[in-house]
């Protein structure tokens, strides 16, 4: 028994520390170059707008200052992302540890249903390895973007798991936190299907190259997400940093993933990518504004405060699904009894 809360102790205290101690850590969203790249970045856009604007010096620095509010990292929906970051994290390795899987696992069910081991072939290493490796490295980024599109479809598509998903997007502001407000089994979705396609692609490279690949990492992160990381806080934020009509066919700005938020009929379920823009171009749910719009964020029905509360992100989704697959009972009616013959 002694052990056994011991053992729970070392775990709560373990999990909390890596929570409240994310900005430094480098596989994390909040790790603090990226942070400081946000605030970086929000003032380059402020001095770029004032001064194609001709405004004042003082409004360099008002993005800045939007992204830096207390207005939006004090709102309701911010401290209801706080909460759900510190619940998650306690909740999350537990979940993980017994529901995730790797690309290893993909790859040798692979194997498996093809009933034969690992094929090889041998090849020219010294020559190849760098070329396979970029190759790989560029590849498995471009599967791991596309898994996650799929994923975020499905989250949206398919109506049991958009129940999951509402608490994502019954948030009403954006701040870095809000990467992190998601349900568990939203959560679980979209790290299985980019698992199963970056896993496709290793599968592959196996029988090409006689050597396992590993993808070109920096600070222990793929070297692409690394980079795009850097902008990536923008995305929940209210900083508007677009990448232009051209580029933004091509690459998911911030401002685009911010219009995703948005509950304006214009713009409900557009820009559901991540990194790359030609899988909405591609499917039809591409949005690219010509200029910085107006919109509300959240669900649109009204009930976004009603998500403001971690046990309801947590229940109420499985309550909503399973009205869904198994249907709204309603009062029960009640059968007048037969009538009697006359005698």
């Amino acid at each position: 028994m002694d052990q056994t809360l011991t053992q729970v102790f070392y775990y709560l205290v373990y999990n909390l520390t890596r929570a409240v101690t994310a900005i430094m850590q480098r596989d994390s969203f909040l790790y603090w170059p990226f942070l400081l790249s946000a605030i970086v970045l929000a003032v380059i856009v402020s001095a770029v707008a004032a001064t194609a604007d001709g405004e004042q010096r003082g409004s360099r620095w008002k993005a800045a200052r939007e992204y830096l509010s207390p207005a939006v990292w004090w709102h309701r929906s911010a401290k209801a992302d706080y909460r759900l970051y510190i619940a998650n994290a306690l909740a999350l390795p537990v979940i993980f540890s017994l529901l995730m899987f790797g690309d290893t696992h993909v790859v040798n069910l692979i194997e498996r249903a093809l009933g034969r081991a690992p094929s090889i072939r041998p090849g020219d290493l010294a020559s190849a390895d760098i070329f396979a490796r970029l190759a790989f490295t560029v590849l498995v980024f471009i599967a791991y973007d596309f898994g996650r599109f799929v994923a975020h479809c499905a989250l949206h598509e398919i109506p049991v798991l958009w129940e999951f998903h509402k608490v994502h997007h019954s948030a009403e502001t954006l701040n870095p936190m809000t990467t992190f407000r998601a349900h568990p089994l939203d959560l679980l979705v979209m790290a299985w299907v980019p698992v199963v396609m970056t896993g496709l692609v290793t599968w592959i490279f196996n029988q090409i190259v006689a050597v396992p690949l590993s993808v070109y990492t920096y600070l222990g992160l793929h070297v692409v997400l690394f980079a795009s990381n850097l902008i990536g806080t923008l995305r929940h934020s209210n900083v508007w940093l677009s990448y232009g009509p051209r580029w933004s066919k091509w690459f998911i700005s911030p401002a685009q993933h911010q219009l995703h938020h948005s509950c304006e009929a214009t713009h409900i379920g557009c820009n559901r990518g991540f990194e790359l823009a030609v899988w909405d171009r591609m499917f039809g749910s591409l949005y690219v504004p010509k200029k910085r719009e107006s919109f509300r964020m959240g669900l649109g029905d009204g009930t976004d405060g009603e998500w403001h509360n971690v046990r309801r992100m947590y229940v109420r989704p499985f309550v909503n699904a399973g009205k869904k697959i198994f249907g709204a009972r309603g009062p029960r009616k009640v059968q007048p009894p037969p009538s009697q013959p006359s005698s």
